[in-house]
This record gives structure tokens, sequence and C-alpha cells, in this order.
């Protein structure tokens, strides 16, 4: 019964990291909710009335999710100048709402004051919108001077409890949050494996399925790879343990995701093309009858699921003989002589499922430190000497290079505060026309929307769905506020549930955190007794005109079109694109080292920019469905670069310390063109005026004297080949969506 209950208990821990990385979500949501409702507690033994709870709730919900810093002496910091900052903005708030033009003017200095403040980091822009957010309760509370006291009481109760939940209840220090994404990465690599097994037995009619959930895994391990990268500087005690920690998760990570790739081909009975892996909705290939024999499957199921279980138990601190044996036998197919026997791409599935149990091996003794030795077969202390060696020679990374700061108007920041001045100036005039007591929703969402976007279309965008958001909210609000009636505690107690919602949701889907806010906003007006359908009508009235005039705004005054946009992200990545790949078969070519990974993950989150930009050109509401599939297959084009080029500098990164890998002088000149490509596109995307051509030639292989037909995977060389020309081929392909002229091949 106890096993039966810690396997349970394991599963539910390991499925909650999965879907939730680092607890993240969860954190934020305990947390705010636990700060309200202390408030909440506080302000009703104090004899509150209803107007100072909804006030206090509020307050200690913006305390909260405003602050961002990831270090808690800078968040105390924060939160302590936070407060003499809200008790300003309330006052001003009362003292104004009855001037009418004054009070408006003022707002709108405000805005620009708090868009502009996000030039000075997390600080500024948590102080901006802490300021904001308060002035915004004021009218929403209906602030006056005589209520004044009690409001600074309540907003100083609101933060001391946010404090409270922040440091005492609820903390989440640097170095927990990294142990609990290391925790997510692991359910995400089982996840994947688990994926990868369904894909070996799919049926040739549900090889799509399969398909897409392997793709789905591969996506959010590299997302929770992405996330450890963001959190170790803060969370691991010196440069080298996270440059350890960094090497170790980037080989797990390419070693997944190639294991799916010799698993795909080896399933599919002809070579796989990398970018299956990464363009969504692209058909799996066909499968030829069985591509794989039935005693292979028998053997390559097992292993699989082995690997799953020693991914599971990689940081559970087991140690014993049964997991030992696993690991010896899957380390055991890095050697030529223990693969079964079967075909090329079968047996490359075996070689790839002994890399990945090294790289989790290397995953375990780098989080956990060494385990026990005793049971090594020979075979696995190889492996266990080359990650020492390569531990040894991790060292401390360099100085990142200086980034050119824009200035002026052309500064994000300040383009930024213009445009949401002017929209919120826009909103203001919208908004009395509609309401003269309710104009501030307009200003609000104007507000929202200029949040975290950079271009026009992620603004309409974002307008849309806060929009669809608010008018399922409203219908919800109108069912729960006829529930409530008047009881103020059960009102309270369902607000609480909604906020918790909202921030879970919130990373998640925009649309399902604007739908929990309007829902929660029909309860405090229950509460206010200002409830009726004309107020939940007109809030909906008001969202539409705020979002119209966030996108008039950024549309007509220093605007960035989406286009714009893209192509200098696009221009980010192909450079980091080039400076991976150079640098990389640079080292490999016998030149100096150099900080490699560091590279690859610049590009990484230059791609994630990207990716991220380009999601009003592919959301489902965008007409152009051409520029839609034509915007995914770029992505999907440079996600295959990224995949080849971070496992070029993976590998380059092991000419130090690894027996079997040794510099070829002529991989810089058969790379060349590679290289060469990657700047013309650059050059093409910058000015489309360009003339440059993009070159096309021999194999990469044929021009060593390599024979790339059958790439032997026991071999660097041949291993650094393949991952060569698929790079070289990506590279060629994007030319044809991004209107880059092709040159002939010569001769």
């Amino acid at each position: 019964m106890r096993a039966a209950g810690r396997a349970v208990r394991a599963r539910v821990r390991d499925r909650t990291a999965a879907s939730d990385p680092g607890l993240l979500r969860l954190t934020a949501g305990l947390r705010t909710v636990g700060a309200i409702a202390l408030t909440l507690a506080v302000l009703s033994l104090l004899g509150a009335d209803v107007h100072l709870l909804v006030a206090g709730a509020m307050a200690a919900m913006v305390a909260t999710f405003a602050i961002r810093e990831k270090q808690p002496s800078a968040q105390a910091v924060t939160l302590a100048l936070g407060l003499p900052v809200a008790l300003a903005s309330v006052s001003l708030g009362a003292v104004l709402n009855a001037l009418l033009f004054v009070g408006d003017v003022f707002f709108v200095v405000l805005i620009f004051c708090a868009v502009y403040g996000r030039r000075f980091g997390d600080r500024g822009t948590a102080l901006g919108l802490i300021g904001f957010q308060v002035y915004f309760l004021s009218l929403f509370v209906g602030a006056t001077a005589s209520t004044l006291p009690a409001l600074c009481g309540a907003m100083a109760v609101a933060f001391c409890s946010s404090a409270l939940m922040r440091f005492a209840v609820v903390p989440a220090t640097p170095t927990g949050v990294l142990l609990r994404l290391r925790l997510a990465f692991r359910a995400r690599l089982a996840q994947l494996v688990a994926a990868q097994v369904e894909l070996l037995d799919a049926p040739a009619d549900e090889m799509d399925k399969a398909l897409e959930a392997v793709r789905v895994g591969t996506a959010r391990l590299h997302e929770t790879a992405m996330m450890i990268q963001g959190r170790l500087e803060e969370g691991t005690p010196d440069e080298s343990a996270a440059r350890l920690v960094q090497r170790r998760i980037a080989d797990a990570e390419i070693a997944a995701e190639r294991l799916g790739l010799l698993l795909l081909t080896a399933r599919t009975a002809e070579r796989a093309d990398t970018l299956t892996l990464h363009l969504p909705g692209a058909p799996a290939p066909s499968v030829a009858g069985p591509a794989v024999p039935e005693e292979a499957v028998v053997t390559l199921r097992r292993d699989l699921q082995a690997l799953h279980a020693l991914v599971l138990r990689a940081g559970s601190g087991d140690t014993g003989t049964g997991l030992a044996h696993v690991r010896n036998r899957l380390l055991g197919y890095r050697d030529e002589e223990n693969l079964p026997p079967a075909s090329a791409a079968v047996q490359d599935v075996f070689r790839g499922i002994g890399e990945s149990a090294r790289a989790v091996l290397g995953l375990r003794i780098a989080l956990d430190g060494p385990p026990d030795e005793s049971d090594d077969t020979p075979a696995t202390a190889r492996s266990r000497e080359e990650l020492d060696a390569e531990d040894a020679a991790i060292e401390g990374g360099g100085e990142e290079a200086a980034q050119e700061e824009q200035t002026g108007l052309r500064r994000p920041t300040t383009r930024a505060a213009v445009q949401v001045a002017v929209g919120s100036s826009l909103a203001i005039v919208g908004g009395e026309l509609l309401s003269t007591q309710r104009w501030y929703w307009a200003v609000l969402t104007c507000w929202i929307v200029f949040l975290n976007t950079e271009s026009t279309g992620e603004i309409l965008v974002k307008g849309y769905r806060r929009l669809l958001g608010t008018v399922f909210g409203v219908v919800a609000g109108i069912v729960l506020a006829g529930l409530v009636g008047r009881h103020t505690w059960t009102a309270f107690a369902l607000v609480l549930v909604l906020i918790f919602a909202m921030f879970y949701t919130a990373p998640l889907s925009y649309t399902l955190m604007s739908f929990f806010v309007t829902a929660m906003l029909g309860l405090l007006y229950t509460l206010l007794h200002t409830y009726s359908l004309d107020v939940l009508v007109l809030r909906i009235e008001e969202t539409a005109l705020g979002a119209v005039c966030g996108v008039i705004a950024a549309a007509l005054v220093l605007p960035v079109r989406t286009d714009r946009r893209t192509n200098e992200l696009l221009g980010t990545v192909l450079e980091r694109l080039a400076e991976v790949t150079e640098a990389a078969v640079g080292q490999l070519s016998g030149g100096p080292a150099d900080e490699l990974l560091d590279k690859a993950r610049d590009l990484d989150q230059a791609l994630a920019d990207l990716r991220a930009a380009t999601q009003p050109l592919i959301h489902p509401v965008t007409p152009l469905r051409t520029r839609r599939h034509t915007a995914r297959y770029v992505v999907a084009l440079l996600e295959t670069c990224a995949y080849h080029a971070r496992t070029l500098a993976a590998t380059a990164e092991l000419l130090p310390t690894h027996p079997s890998i040794a510099a070829d002088p002529r991989l810089r000149g058969a790379a060349g063109r590679t290289v060469r490509n990657i700047e013309t596109i650059a050059a093409r995307v910058a000015d489309e005026h360009a003339g440059a051509q993009v070159e096309t030639g021999p194999s990469i292989a044929s021009l060593l004297g390599s024979d790339a037909g059958t790439p032997r995977y026991g071999r660097i060389t041949d291993r650094v080949l393949r991952h060569l020309e698929r790079l070289d081929e990506a590279v060629v392909g994007l030319a044809r969506p991004l209107d880059v002229p092709v040159a002939a091949p010569k001769g």
C-alpha cells in the first residue's frame, strides 16, 4: 500500500511539474489569493465596510503581481517603494476625482510615466504598474478626500499582507524555483520519451497524431530548457555550476530530439527530414509496410520504456541494483558490439537510446552528485569518465558584448509611452461619451493592450482576445451575480477562486484570463451594490472602445508594423545563427574555444522572440492564409536550423575532452557556403533590393571526400557532416519563402 501511495504521489508530482514548470503559475495564484484573503481578514476584524474591503483586495492583488524581480532582496526593496507610490496615487485619485479636466490630464500623464518607467527594468515597470492600477482603483471605488485616511490604511494592510505571503507563507527563492524547473525538465523529458514509445507503436493511420504528440513534447522540453537558462545565474552558487547545469540540460534536450528523429526515420523506412519535427501539421512520412521487424519492435519498446523509467527515477534518490542494470544496458548501446542485429536505421535508434541514457546520467551527476559506481560496466565507466573530463574542463564564461541602445523616440519604452498616452486620451474622450461614471474601463483596456506588445498586429490580436474574454465573462458574471445575491462572503470566496484561475491561466491564454477578470468584476459590482445588466453591457462597450483606441494609436502614432517588427527579429535570428554556426565550425576545425552554448541560447532566445512576434500573422482570424502558412514554414525552418546549430555547438564543446572527437581543418572551408548563405538571406531581409544570391553546389560531405549516403553514427565526423548538410539544406530552403534568389549550381 505504501509503495502504491508513493507511486501515485510521484505521478501526480510529475504531471503537476510538467504542466506548470517551476510551479510558477501555482505559486503566483496561491500568493495572490493568500494576500487578498489575509487583507480581507484583517480589514473585516477592523470593521471596514465593503468599499474598503474591495479596495484592499484590489491593492493586495496589485502589490503581489506587479513585482517580477527574481531575488528576494530586490523584491523587498520594490515592495517597500511601492507603498508610498500607492499612497500618493490613491491620494491624488481621491483629490482629482472631482476635477474632471485636471484629473483626466493627470491620468494621461501618469499613464505616460508608468509606461516610460519600463526602461528602468523590473523595478520601474512594477512601480509604474502600481501607480496606474491604484489610481484606477481610486476611480473604481469612488475615493474622496473624506475616505482617504481609511483607504490609505487599507493600502498599508494590503502591502503588508502581500509581503507576508511573499516572504513567509509562499516564498520562492531563485534556488527553489530552479530546483522545481529541473524537476519539470525531467518530467517533460519523460513525457517526450513516452510519446516516442507511442510513435513506435502507432498504426499507419494514426502516425500523424503520434507525430504531433512528439512535436508538442519536443517544444515543451525546449520551453523548459529556456526557462532554466533564464534562472541559472540567480539559482546556482557560482558560474561554473551554472555552466555545468546548462551543459547537461543542452545535452539531454539534443539527445531526446535526435532520438525522436531517428525513431521516425526507422519507423517510416525513409530518412525523415528534421523539419518534420518542427512544422505544425506537417504529415508524417509514409509507412511502407512494417519498417521495423517485430522482434526489433519488442526490443526497442522495452528499451524506450527502460529509458522512460530511467528518466523518471533520475531524481528520486533510487540507486538500487535494478536501476543500475537498466542504465548499464542502455549505455552499452554506445558500443558497436552491443547493438542487436537489425537494419542500419534501427541500429541508429539503439545508438540514440544509448546517447540519451548518457545524457540522463550526466544530468543526474550535475544535479544530484555522482551515484554509486560499484555496479558499473565498462561502457558505463567510460561514459562516466567522459562526463568527468567534460565537467573538469568547464570554466567561467566571458563578458557579454554591450548592445547598442536606441535613443529618443526610437527607444521602445518612449514610443510605447507616447502611443499609450495618445490612445488613453482617445479612450477618455470616447469613454465619457459612453458613460461619465465608467469611462475608465476604456482607459484600462487601452493600457493593457500595450503591455508586453511591440507591433500593431500584436496589439490588435491582444485587443481581440480581451474583447472575446470580456463578452463571455459578462455572461458568467450575470450568472454568478444572480446566484450570489447579497451574500457578501460567498461573493468574496468566489472572487478568490476567480483570481486564482486568472493567475493560473494567464500565461496559457489571455482570453481565459480576461474571462475570469470580467466574471470577477461582476461579483465586485454586486458587492458594491452597483450591479446591473446595463453595467456589464457597458463593460463590453468600453472594452471594445479601449481596444480600438489602442489599435488606432499604435497604427498612427510612431507605428511599428508587424512586418517591420518580424523582419527585425528575423534579421537577429539569422545573425545569431551565423555566429553559432561559424563559431562551432571554427572550433571543430581546430580554432580557439568559444562560449558556444551561450551563443546557442542567444539564438534560441532570438527565435523565441520571433515566434512570439509572428503570432498576429498565424492567428486563426488572420485573413491572409498564404501569409500565415509562410510564417509558420519560415519559423519551422529556423527551428530546424537552430537544432542543427545547437547540436554542432554541443559537439564542438566536447573537443577538449572527448577522445573520439578530433578537429578537422577541412570543415571550415566546407561550411563557408552555409555561413555566406545565412548572411545573404539576412542582407535580403534587411534590404529587399540587395542583389546577392544564395549559393548551391555539391554536398558538404562530398567536399570532404566522404560518402554522405551512408553516414555512420559511431563516427563523430560523420555526425557533424550530417548536421552541416541538414543545416545547409534548411538554409537554402529559407530562400524560397523569403524571396531570395538562388543561384544555379556551378558546373
